[in-house]
């Protein structure tokens, strides 16, 4: 059973506008709402390779006692504060230039993917967060490990799809106005650092 933790965490993580957010959003507001779905899935698919370097190292982690623990929890503690202070500086993370060339379908999934190959904020996030979900008493936690993993990227998905589809919409009040980019920004920071909070008084 998924726990609505993982859920709602998760979501956080997903809707936090970063770049690949950045990057559909941008899309869809150049290149138009088809385009912006292309972004949305190849974003989706830079997740594959940080999902396999950290299942790899999943079974180890899972079986060096309390003290390795303690340290993934640590681990996860402080990325997500890293994301909350990261969040909350970031003054342009709703900007988006509407002004980029067209782009076939092709190139514009690889350059997504290439996006999110690079980011090595994925691979800490598979590595430090996800085991927190996986208990060590599983008898298949990596078969566990990689449905949650699979259910994030379906998150993923479907919320940088829903961007791309929205980003015309909120073209005029959001990118227009730096009191909502504000607001928003503060939001996300807010929620970044509640999940620390949560997750540095959770237990095994």
């Amino acid at each position: 059973m998924v726990s609505f933790e993982f859920l709602l965490t998760s979501a956080v993580v997903v809707i936090t506008p970063g770049t690949g957010v950045l990057f559909t959003v941008s899309t869809g507001l150049s290149q138009g709402r088809l385009a912006s779905l292309w972004a949305a899935l190849g974003c989706t698919l830079g997740i594959v390779p940080h999902m396999v370097a950290a299942a790899v190292g999943l079974s180890a982690v899972l079986h060096a006692g309390a003290l390795a623990f303690q340290a993934l929890k640590l681990a996860g503690v402080a990325y997500l504060l890293y994301l909350a202070f990261m969040t909350w500086r970031d003054h342009t993370a709703f900007s988006a230039d509407p002004a980029a060339a067209p782009m076939a379908p092709l190139p514009l999934v690889g350059k997504a993917i290439l996006l999110n190959l690079l980011n090595p904020k994925l691979t800490l996030f598979f590595m430090a967060f996800l085991p927190q979900f996986v208990s060590p008493t599983d008898p298949a936690p990596l078969w566990r490990f990689g449905l949650l993993s699979l259910i994030f990227m379906g998150m993923t998905l479907g919320v940088f799809a829903l961007y791309g589809l929205l980003a015309h919409a909120f073209r005029e009040r959001v990118l227009g106005s730096k009191t909502i980019q504000n607001r928003l920004r503060q939001g996300f920071a807010a929620a970044f650092a509640a999940m620390a909070g949560k997750l540095a008084l959770s237990e095994r």
